[in-house]
């Protein structure tokens, strides 16, 4: 099929090429010969007159032009694959279809063991791939390469539909025989230790994002990209960890550590789904949401009693 001249399977080429920003990796993705794909920039470069990748030392390099078309591209595949290629219906209990969720461990944590269970009673034969959160994860949800990002509003793009999933609290853990877990954790106690932070990747948490609105400065003395290790890290000193109160419940199970209400103010979290504006009708998709709000109010109701002094 041909738009404008340009032969429209050549699309999903140029879109591993611009991908991949190899010959070799992209004929892979495509599962098309080496040769087949080099053919295929030969037309490319033809059709766009632009070398488009050019070899730069071991690398291969996009052109401007290239960069120019690298969302488009992406953006028209996704379409297609929306429109087209979508089965018109989902049926659970026969369906083997792969979900990529983009979530962190927080998430992974305490709703992804109850979503795993009831997507497993309903749809034993589906799968899960169950991604980290990198920088800028919006452009995985944008590019196709992930079909849920469950994160907090405040990180949402304003290009895309999303689902409040609920809402959570934060609060100071301690070890359960530091001095600080002895009497009342006062602003003067808290803003004077030590505490552990998170650092996911390249992207702040937003624990830090609410205590700099607030001009809030805290000694940082450990950096962590894991929410989960916070509670570990504090064991056998006299740091504090800022962390989601489901976490810090879940912490206690197996930790010797202390819960406080938090000394100063941070806006409670809203913790979002979101998805691909052209996906809202995917039958796959709005089951799977329909799951995660299962999946919370099962959380919730596995909650262990709040602590906190």
């Amino acid at each position: 099929m041909r738009f404008n001249k340009l032969d429209l399977n050549l699309l999903v080429a140029l879109d591993a090429l611009l991908t991949e920003q190899s010959i070799s990796r992209a004929a892979e993705k495509t599962h098309l010969s080496q040769s087949a794909m080099s053919n295929a920039l030969a037309r490319l470069r033809e059709y766009f007159e632009d070398e488009l990748l050019v070899q730069v030392g071991r690398k291969m390099e996009p052109t401007p032009r290239a960069q120019s078309l690298k969302d488009p591209v992406r953006d028209i595949l996704v379409r297609v694959e929306a429109s087209v290629t979508a089965q018109p219906q989902f049926i659970p209990a026969q369906s083997t279809r792969l979900f990529r969720l983009l979530i962190s461990d927080y998430t992974l944590m305490t709703l992804g063991p109850h979503l795993q269970r009831l997507a497993y009673k309903q749809a034993p034969g589906v799968r899960f791939d169950l991604r980290p959160q990198a920088t800028q994860p919006q452009r995985a949800l944008e590019r196709g390469e992930a079909d849920l990002l469950i994160i907090p509003k405040d990180f949402c793009s304003t290009s895309h539909p999303s689902e409040l999933l609920f809402e959570e609290t934060f609060c100071s853990v301690l070890w359960s025989e530091s001095h600080l877990a002895s009497g009342t954790l006062t602003e003067d106690r808290y803003m004077s230790a030590g505490h552990v932070v998170v650092q996911p990747g390249d992207g702040i948490a937003l624990t830090d994002w609410f205590m700099q609105q607030s001009a809030i400065k805290r000694q940082a003395e450990t950096s962590t990209f894991s929410f989960l290790s916070q509670a570990s890290l504090v064991v056998g000193t006299h740091r504090i960890a800022t962390m989601h109160r489901r976490l810090a419940l879940l912490a206690t199970r197996f930790l010797p550590i202390a819960i406080r209400d938090l000394p100063v103010p941070i806006p409670h979290m809203q913790q979002v789904v979101q998805w691909h504006q052209h996906r809202t009708a995917d039958p796959g998709l709005v089951w799977l949401r329909a799951l995660l709000r299962e999946a919370v109010t099962a959380m919730d109701s596995a909650q262990p009693p709040t602590e906190a002094g």
